[in-house]
């Protein structure tokens, strides 16, 4: 398509002399810019992806693809149900659980939580928890006591093998009224998710204490399932209600719907917006290439007295403003994914340098930045900004391509 002429005269004027600095410098902001938006873009694609993925794999890790709740206040024969879930194809784990909450309480520093009760051998089958979990195991299959989140046994200020008590709002009744009931149980061991809420609020327990301190004997809350992929819920939900109508069930799609929607409306709105950024330079592009048409006014009459054609001088121009765009969208594109491959890296650096912490877990929920680079995303950022590059080139090109030689040359 370029042939070695158009070439030699493209990169010559990309070379600008000193009178033509300013045109250059513009040609270089170009660059930069459309460097810039295509780092940024691809930076922060990368983080709302790995955002979303950490958040899905860790609020998936500690709850169930699915939950199978009875039709009144909790499940009586929940043992069979459970038999007959995991015998459906997919099915990983399902675990009868109780659920409630309740007020902790050491030494006279209280804070809400959730105890949740658990089978020991349901809980620890559990890849997310088991990698954070720090204590004695055995004690806790035992049913002696209780694991706690790591933040939350931080703020309480207690350690594995101290003891915290519990308050249930669901409590005695006496001839006084009801009386809230507590209970002291010894720490085994602590567990740490990698997300604020749940390390900073969630208790677990033995199934047959929880059922005991709640009043729940021979009941449950509900039956956790655990999929082999998430994109069975359809399926696997409809099996569960075709076997027992009287049940609900509810998956995680819908239980965190509204908070899944605005990270993918956040990131929509992200990506539109940086776009705009690539937009913006792709205009400096069309600046520069109309300066360096009127200023090679001169040049371009002689090339076409010469024997240039109108198609060799438009793809002369093209040729100089693609040029740009592609060196840009390149250092952009690297720049971009080692920036994303590293953020943690680059954000532990910055943290350490202002001595501020750079992302709360408090706000965020998670402990570590995140960061996934998907290749079609990565695609459809530089084809974007290959795109609006060569778009921006074509009307300088064409104005170029008809420049009258004869009115160039008449006052030289």
């Amino acid at each position: 398509m370029f042939g070695p002429f158009e070439r030699m005269v493209a990169f010559r004027y990309l070379r600008a002399r000193r009178k033509e600095g300013f045109i250059s410098v513009i040609a270089g902001f170009s660059l930069l810019g459309i460097g810039l938006g295509v780092a940024t873009l691809i930076v922060v694609m990368a983080v709302m992806n790995g955002f979303r993925q950490e958040l899905l794999t860790r609020i998936l890790g500690i709850n169930g693809h699915l939950g199978v709740y009875a039709s009144g206040p909790s499940l009586a024969d929940y043992d069979t149900l459970a038999g007959r879930i995991r015998g459906m194809p997919g099915v990983v784990l399902a675990a009868p659980t109780v659920e409630g909450q309740v007020m902790a309480s050491v030494r006279g520093q209280a804070s809400g939580a959730m105890v949740r009760g658990v089978h020991p051998d349901d809980l620890l089958s559990r890849a997310s928890m088991t990698k954070g979990i720090k204590g004695d195991v055995e004690a806790f299959r035992s049913g002696a006591g209780v694991i706690i989140g790591k933040r939350l046994a931080e703020k309480m200020g207690v350690t594995v093998g101290d003891q915290i008590t519990l308050i249930s709002p669901k409590g005695l009744a006496t001839a006084f009224g009801t009386v809230p009931m507590a209970r002291s149980f010894s720490i085994d061991g602590t567990f740490d998710v990698g997300m604020y809420e749940y390390d900073s609020s969630f208790i677990f327990m033995p199934l047959e204490a929880a059922q005991t301190y709640f009043q729940m004997k021979g009941q449950v809350t509900m039956i956790e399932v655990f999929l082999t992929n998430p994109d069975l819920v359809p399926q696997i939900g409809g099996a569960i209600m075709q076997s027992d109508p009287s049940v609900r069930v509810y998956d995680w799609q819908r239980t965190n719907a509204s908070f899944f929607n605005a990270v993918q409306v956040e990131r929509n709105v992200m990506f539109l917006i940086l776009t705009l950024i690539i937009l913006v330079a792709a205009f400096n592009i069309i600046s520069s290439l109309i300066m360096l048409v009127k200023d090679k006014g001169h040049d371009i009459a002689i090339l076409r007295t010469m024997g240039a054609t109108r198609g060799m001088i438009l793809r002369i121009f093209l040729l100089t403003g693609a040029s740009i765009g592609v060196a840009g969208t390149t250092f952009g594109l690297v720049l971009g994914v080692w920036f994303a491959t590293h953020i943690e890296a680059i954000r532990q650096f910055i943290q350490g340098i202002v001595g501020k912490d750079l992302f709360a877990a408090e706000i965020y929920f998670l402990t570590q930045l995140p960061a996934r680079v998907e290749t079609d995303e990565v695609v459809t950022v530089v084809l974007i900004a290959l795109g609006l590059s060569f778009a921006a080139t074509l009307y300088p090109a064409w104005r170029a391509a008809k420049l009258d030689p004869v009115e160039a040359l008449r006052y030289e």
